[in-house]
């Protein structure tokens, strides 16, 4: 369905709701496989995902119509598959700033993909890259953003938080969506006039514990260290016992508890 209420040139003009659906990656991906001529921006959403998925295949908790779970069709195909993870740093920023209006600097990015605040997460993202030959002919991200949920199941009690738990006051979903959608056109537009310094910097000034020196755990390993950035291919770069050590993704996992 076509979408006037959004201030954007094209991302989320063309929205479809859905109520209830196993992943909205998974339905745009079977909208485009079945050869849908899908605008630019098409944005997908779900009141209910009971398939969620997040990064490496983890599952993404969320309770039914209280929180953003929603993709985004994108066709960077100026982006060389070398910098492919440039689009996963904007579409981290954008979120970071939409949501700087409720958190301000509480809310950081946990490399690679998540949304922190404090040492809780409150959002993650998901992206999917068709590659033809040489360029990424289309990108799916999902995203998703807990926003009025109240309680969480036990074990995430402590690592999970929303919106809501933070302001103690529901937050509208369609002005949030709206919010984030214009967020992500502006940086997806800087992305493309080639502007990646300047979102490399963004990024990497928003990150989680960075420039602190803080424990992680590599193959079983519990080590202190200290990020200090990351490489134009995504690695994250830590200090450790004064040399410098670039991690891939999954190779490390963080400690939440500062040194």
């Amino acid at each position: 369905m076509q979408n006037n209420t959004f201030s954007t040139l094209f991302v989320g003009q063309n929205l479809i709701k859905l109520s209830a659906v196993d992943s909205t990656n998974n339905f745009l991906k079977s909208l485009l496989s079945k050869s849908e001529p899908l605008p630019e921006g098409t944005v997908i959403m779900a009141d209910e995902q009971f398939a969620g998925r997040g990064q490496q295949g983890n599952v993404w908790h969320t309770e039914p119509g209280k929180n953003l779970t929603f993709s985004i069709l994108l066709k960077p195909s100026f982006l060389p598959l070398t910098k492919q993870f440039l689009l996963n740093m904007a579409i981290s920023v954008a979120i970071n700033k939409a949501l700087f209006k409720y958190l301000g600097n509480d809310v950081q990015i946990k490399w690679p993909n998540d949304i922190y605040y404090g040492d809780q997460k409150i959002g993650g993202m998901l992206i999917e890259n068709t590659i033809v030959g040489s360029a990424i002919k289309s990108s799916v991200i999902g995203v998703g953003l807990n926003v009025n949920q109240e309680y969480f199941p036990a074990h995430l009690v402590n690592s999970a938080t929303s919106l809501y738990q933070i302001l103690q006051e529901n937050v509208n979903l369609q002005l949030t969506l709206a919010e984030i959608c214009s967020h992500i056109e502006v940086v997806y537009l800087q992305l493309k006039a080639g502007r990646d310094t300047v979102i490399k910097e963004e990024y990497v000034n928003n990150l989680y514990k960075i420039n602190r020196r803080a424990s992680y755990r590599q193959n079983g390993e519990v080590f202190e260290g200290m990020i200090t950035g990351i490489t134009d291919q995504g690695l994250l770069k830590i200090e450790k016992e004064g040399k410098l050590i670039e991690f891939n993704f999954k190779e490390i996992e963080f400690i939440h508890n500062t040194l």
